[in-house]
């Protein structure tokens, strides 16, 4: 690790998802020293878990640029940046090419053009697939490749703790190498790429790894973040004890899986939006008395050959989706918001930029469009690349970053003021203070499942946050990646308590039971950070 830290980089990338690695792989190439820290493997990433696709128009003659941005403004309810989707739809069909031309194979028709499907809250067939639900495999697999051949330095088991910040911005990062020792790996840039925060609740898509470490790092530098609130709960994960939950694939609705109520009944129009699929799959359960409900596949033909990666995760379940109806529940899939940067991933801070799930471009607004994530990192991590290779340093005012520069145009930002387990009224309790790391960890999580989950209520949210509170999660540096992640968690977990509990409405993946309408004067972002 010494060696690692004895010369600055021009870039260090934290991450190694799509936005990280499309980030790294253009600034290798541009002959600039890139710098790629991850703490599992290089290829370890919740990018290789994505099974929806990738959302673009790649030029069908009923579809159109202009439908995606609709159909993407609809999803987000009110709060997406209208030029940072216009960037996302018109700039996504050259990075698909892209990715393909490093060698990602996409699903094709017998013809030879690309198979496209349709997905919850699209108007048209415009999702590329990798074998069938393998997409970010695929799209992993490629960048990868190409990353091992290009970095500089790949810093694999090395996991980052807290931002460096020097007089001229950020300067580097704190980490625990392999060995636990902790080292200073610095920087002219700084690319926070870490992916979501998934594992803030005991019921999750995503992979161990997602402990929100890029956005904790963030928040505790005083970097403004907002939307934290806009948690998506994908509602068709298996519902099954396996942990992550087997994902099955929006892909299945679009192809015309139903979904049924305990009776047998539909219940919902299986393309809606996640957020409304959820939200009514919640209530249809409550008022049921039940903790799932069911996906019927059996009308799908072909299901193994079109779903090899879902029908070889039924069959480790025991389950035969031609046969019989798939028992599911929604599960914690998605942060919507993150670190602030503007169009081109420029945050706050000078030399800090962030990109993928890590980051709050805009484009999500309130509810992410299904398969427009993978797409998400593939455009704004080139922007970061081309903005850096330019010389820029700073964010400029444009998208969700207006408001933070005095600029006009753009949804207006107002400061987070509820309060956060940073400032707990509640002691830790004595039967608490022995629990291991695991052990709060678990604790957190149910915590946040049973508070903050698809429905949330002032009470629920005041028990999650005294429940936190109450667990004793120290803030100070920590000894092991193990704790490293707890107090992650907690740091992002007190973040969302706080935008949770501000948001008095329900928009988008924000439903508040007790205020079930949207509300315009909420029509705005929730900044943690620079406005605190």
């Amino acid at each position: 690790m010494s060696a690692l830290g004895s010369a600055p980089l021009d870039v260090l990338v934290v991450g190694s998802g799509v936005a990280g690695l499309s980030v790294a792989v253009r600034l290798a190439d541009a002959g600039m020293s890139v710098g790629v820290v991850t703490k599992a493997e290089l290829s370890v990433s919740a990018t290789r878990w994505a099974q929806g696709g990738v959302a673009a128009v790649l030029g069908a003659d009923e579809d159109s640029t202009d439908l995606h941005l609709a159909d993407t403004l609809a999803a987000g309810a009110g709060l997406c940046d209208v030029d940072a989707v216009r960037i996302l739809v018109d700039e996504g069909p050259r990075r698909v090419e892209e990715l393909i031309s490093l060698g990602a194979v996409f699903d094709r028709e017998a013809s030879g053009s690309l198979a496209l499907a349709r997905e919850g809250g699209h108007s048209r067939a415009r999702i590329l697939h990798a074998g069938g639900a393998a997409t970010g495999a695929e799209v992993e697999r490629a960048l990868v490749a190409a990353t091992w051949e290009s970095a500089t330095i790949v810093a694999e088991r090395c996991f980052a703790v807290d931002l460096l910040v020097g007089d001229n911005g950020i300067a580097g990062i704190s980490v625990l190498g392999p060995d636990g020792v902790p080292d200073q790996l610095r920087a002219r840039h700084v690319v926070l790429a870490s992916g979501g925060a998934g594992q803030l609740y005991s019921v999750t898509t995503n992979p161990p790894e997602a402990t929100g470490d890029g956005l904790a790092m963030a928040l505790r530098a005083g970097v403004a973040c907002a939307d934290i609130e806009f948690v998506q709960f994908h509602p068709t994960a298996l519902h099954h004890p396996a942990m992550p939950r087997p994902l099955l694939s929006e892909a299945l609705r679009g192809h015309g899986a139903i979904l049924r109520d305990i009776r047998g009944q539909r219940f919902v129009d299986e393309l809606a939006s996640r957020d409304v699929v959820s939200a009514t799959m919640v209530a249809t359960m409550a008022a049921d008395g039940v903790d799932h409900c069911w996906l019927d596949a059996t009308g799908l033909e072909r299901f193994s050959e079109r779903f090899p990666t879902i029908a070889a995760e039924l069959a480790l379940a025991g389950l035969d989706p031609s046969s019989e109806w798939l028992p599911i529940a929604p599960a914690a899939h998605h942060l919507a918001g993150g670190v602030l940067t503007d169009v081109d991933g420029a945050t706050a801070l000078d030399g800090l930029w962030a990109a993928g799930e890590v980051a709050d471009t805009g484009v999500h607004g309130a509810n992410r469009l299904a398969s427009n994530s993978l797409l998400e990192g593939m455009v704004f991590g080139a922007r970061v690349a081309e903005a850096i290779e330019s010389g820029r340093r700073s964010a400029g005012a444009t998208g969700v970053m207006r408001p933070l520069l005095g600029a006009s145009g753009g949804l207006p930002a107002i400061a987070a003021t509820s309060l956060t387990s940073n400032e707990a009224t509640v002691p830790m309790r004595e039967d608490l203070r022995m629990l291991d790391t695991r052990e709060k960890r678990t604790a957190l999580q149910s915590a946040m499942t049973a508070g903050v989950g698809v429905v949330r209520s002032k009470e629920s949210l005041a028990s999650a946050g005294d429940a936190l509170d109450a667990l004793g999660i120290e803030n100070g540096v920590p000894a092991s990646a193990d704790l490293g992640e707890l107090r992650n968690l907690a740091t992002v977990a007190a973040a969302l308590l706080s935008a949770a509990s501000d948001r008095t409405e329900s928009r988008g993946s924000h439903v508040r039971a007790e205020y079930p309408e949207r509300d315009e004067h909420w029509q705005c972002r929730i900044v943690r950070g620079a406005m605190s």
